[in-house]
């Protein structure tokens, strides 16, 4: 498993991955239709794969856990008639449909801070979101070295809150239909389980994807105005109203004005003319709003004006996804339960009313007990659980068995022999 380094670093995580799932397999919470799905695993032995791996039951999963105790696992979101055979003679049936919401896809503070990434190709590197492509040589291919901190994966959970909002308010599937996972790494999957999109195709899974993620909006107010029904609507039936981005992006840019935040118009890249104009005038914009309608054209304040407050706002209240997941009807999705091998944390579901609560650091601990002595290398401040740990460079210490994992994982540590 290349993402281990050493010997004996290998030796330990296995060996912890091992106790986890001879004790948990049995007990893990099996996909929906399990004898649909196909299931995919990484072994820490081999470089490849092992894919088009079908079960009857959660009987025969667990069995296998224990036997290969796998670096990951994975299943399919689709569902075939016969998911143990090549991809051409599956049969496929339908797919869930699955977000992923994850830290790499989100600029933050902290990751200019934390994460790294260098060019295969050149050895160009950066820091922050790693680039689709090296702004030197055009490659596509890096190594990347990435953390796990409290800001990206509040982040991460902020997007997954809008995303949520939107399906419920604005597609109208219900609590049920959704569930919530905390990835084990930095990030959430969002998986809808209904039978309203289970046969939907790759373009109409775009469609969602553009729809939550504001593509194509424009920043005219006519143009937004006029494309207030245009989009995908998965529920028959389910009417939008006031709801939908025209009415979201006007409830958003009104609390703007409300606000009056200089510093904020600035950001935004209004000329300090048009800032004067909006702060002194808030209350008579206003009452304009009110009476003549959203986006009202006084003097010093226009199209373009609002054209950037719109751009502002659309962007703030898309939810920043994995867009190849989604509209992949055959993905591979982690595997509930099981643990992740860049961090030692599982994959770990909860009810959506508990999303603003759930704490990663804490909730998705799959080792509560026992202490390993290792040698870390660096390492900022973190925390795991309830306890701070850090900043630690070349020593050696002794840490609880989920700090001592993450730090092994994320190649910052080694264990001491």
């Amino acid at each position: 498993m290349s993402r281990i380094d050493t010997n004996s670093n290998l030796e330990y995580v296995y060996g912890r991955f091992s106790q986890y799932y001879e004790t948990n397999a049995n007990t893990l919470s099996p996909p929906s239709l399990i004898e649909k799905r196909e299931f995919a695993f990484e072994p820490f032995l081999e470089q490849m794969m092992l894919r088009h791996k079908g079960f009857n039951d959660q009987k025969e999963l667990a069995a296998f856990l224990k036997e290969v105790i796998p670096s990951d696992a994975y299943y399919s979101c689709a569902y075939y008639i016969y998911p143990a055979e090549d991809m051409n003679r599956k049969g496929w049936i339908g797919a869930d449909l699955v977000f992923d919401i994850d830290a790499d896809h989100i600029p933050t503070t902290c990751g200019k801070v934390h994460d790294k990434w260098v060019c295969n190709s050149c050895g160009f590197a950066g820091r922050g979101v790693m680039p689709k492509g090296c702004p030197v040589c055009e490659g596509q291919k890096f190594d990347a070295s990435t953390w796990v901190c409290e800001e990206c994966l509040n982040s991460a959970k902020s997007e997954s809150i809008k995303l949520i909002d939107m399906l419920m308010c604005e597609f109208g599937f219900s609590e049920k239909e959704i569930r919530v996972f905390f990835s084990g790494h930095r990030g959430y999957h969002v998986h809808v389980e209904s039978e309203a999109v289970k046969t939907l195709d790759a373009v109409a899974r775009r469609e969602i994807v553009d729809y939550v993620s504001g593509s194509g909006l424009g920043t005219d107010p006519s143009d937004l105005e006029a494309k207030k029904s245009s989009k995908l609507r998965v529920r028959s039936g389910h009417k939008q109203a006031d709801l939908g981005w025209p009415h979201r992006i006007a409830t958003t840019v009104h609390s703007v004005i409300r606000e009056a935040n200089q510093e904020l118009y600035a950001d935004i890249g209004l000329k300090p003319g048009t800032i004067k104009g909006l702060t002194q005038n808030k209350d008579v914009f206003l009452k304009r709003w009110e009476s003549m309608g959203p986006y009202p054209t006084v003097k010093r304040v226009g199209f373009e004006t609002w054209k950037k407050l719109i751009q502002y706002c659309a962007e703030t209240l898309s939810a920043k996804i994995d867009s190849v997941v989604t509209t992949d009807i055959h993905r591979l999705i982690r595997l509930p339960d099981t643990l992740h091998s860049k961090t030692g944390f599982k994959k770990t579901e909860f009810p959506i009313s508990h999303l603003e609560d759930f704490d990663p650091l804490k909730d998705a601990l799959a080792f509560k007990n026992g202490a390993t002595k290792i040698f870390v290398s660096d390492a900022p401040e973190f925390r795991v659980g309830d306890k701070t740990f850090g900043p630690y460079s070349n020593q050696k210490i002794e840490l609880p068995t989920a700090a001592a994992l993450l730090l092994i994982c994320k190649k910052r540590a080694k264990v001491m022999e």
